[in-house]
């Protein structure tokens, strides 16, 4: 640090005086300079580092379901974690703008509710002892989450950042589709379900979604089952069993066509690739995405290592917040790529479904 800053005050001294004198044998010469202000140049750049890590975030277990009506999403929440390297007797856990209605501490046989503060984006747990690095925890949650009411931010290459995403939730909308997705990227997925929110942190996954039996749901993973049950709503459980980073945890919700593909990923393995796109556009939907096992070979020789994750399945929704989303092994894409054949002869948008 202070070599780095003496070079520049250096030449901010020399260049910040005004005249200098030239001595040339029996005379003596002023010389004006210009003054030169370099003094920007003595701030170090701003260090950005990775998010501190405390505790380990390893399973994130969800069950939720839906209130169309208000646009909310009833959750409950099984974490577990363990302590990164210290000891510990508390854990921080991001969630924004929930209402949280029970906490507590799980363990084989019972839960014993724990204290909590809760300060609208954290909540900040208290343990009942203290933990080393050798020993997991669970914390239980169960919380409303009310996206609509957050306070929206955004940038310019994603323009909101409230994380779920209620399209046409009433059906009042003519020739609109009812839809659900989320969009993570980069801390927004604790909006609808409480995690660490850091793209440094790793963990593994199970969602149990609840909808009317009328709509498809995609998430991370494999679709493992699904339970139909009598008043006519439908469980799918997803798992998503290699860690990955909470932002890239995803849902999307809606009366999809589903286009069946596959990817020869050696000779022994093919993998599920699968097109998700509004019905009308289902005839459509191989040409629209027909490349993408191709490009899959491509990155994988390319990288030298094959791609890894479960499945790679692609959908489309409306009002996307950005041009698309890639979401571990379900990537989202605004709604421009929904076109007929005759369409896509102007274009395709293959840039950003091989981005």
């Amino acid at each position: 640090m202070i070599k780095q800053l003496i070079f520049p005050l250096s030449i901010l001294l020399f260049f910040s005086s005004c005249t200098v004198l030239q001595k040339s044998k029996n005379k003596v010469q002023v010389v004006t300079l210009d003054t030169i202000d370099v003094s920007g140049a003595v701030l170090p750049p701003k260090y950005n580092p990775s998010e501190t890590r405390i505790n380990d975030l390893l399973h994130t277990k969800l069950d939720i379901s839906f209130d169309w009506e208000n646009q909310y999403l009833n959750g409950q929440a099984d974490l577990t974690f363990k302590p990164y390297f210290h000891p510990v007797n508390k854990v921080i856990i991001d969630a924004k703008g929930f209402d949280i209605h029970h906490v507590s501490l799980l363990d084989n046989t019972a839960s014993e509710t724990i204290n909590y503060i809760y300060d609208d984006k954290k909540l900040f747990i208290t343990l009942d002892k203290t933990y080393t690095r050798n020993d997991t925890f669970s914390i239980f949650i169960s919380y409303t989450a009310k996206p609509n009411e957050l306070e929206i931010g955004g940038s310019a290459a994603i323009r909101s950042d409230k994380g779920l995403y209620f399209i046409n939730p009433k059906g009042e909308i003519k020739d609109k589709p009812q839809q659900i997705w989320t969009q993570g990227e980069t801390e927004a997925n604790s909006c609808w379900f409480p995690t660490i929110d850091a793209p440094n942190e790793k963990m593994t996954q199970e969602i149990y979604i609840t909808v009317d039996n009328k709509y498809t749901t995609l998430s991370n993973g494999e679709l493992i089952y699904s339970t139909q049950h009598e008043d006519g709503t439908r469980t799918d459980y997803w798992a998503q069993t290699l860690p990955h980073a909470p932002y890239l945890t995803m849902m999307a919700i809606g009366e999809f066509s589903e286009t069946k593909d596959y990817w020869e990923k050696d000779s022994i393995t093919t993998l599920a690739v699968n097109y998700y796109v509004e019905k009308e556009y289902g005839p459509y939907a191989k040409k629209i995405f027909g490349n993408t096992p191709e490009m899959l070979s491509f990155y994988s020789g390319l990288l030298d290592y094959p791609y890894p994750w479960d499945k790679y399945h692609q959908v489309v929704v409306r009002d996307f917040v950005s041009g698309a989303m890639e979401n571990t092994s379900a990537v989202v894409h605004f709604s421009a790529l929904q076109r007929t054949d005759r369409e896509l002869l102007d274009e395709t948008h293959e840039d950003i479904i091989a981005h």
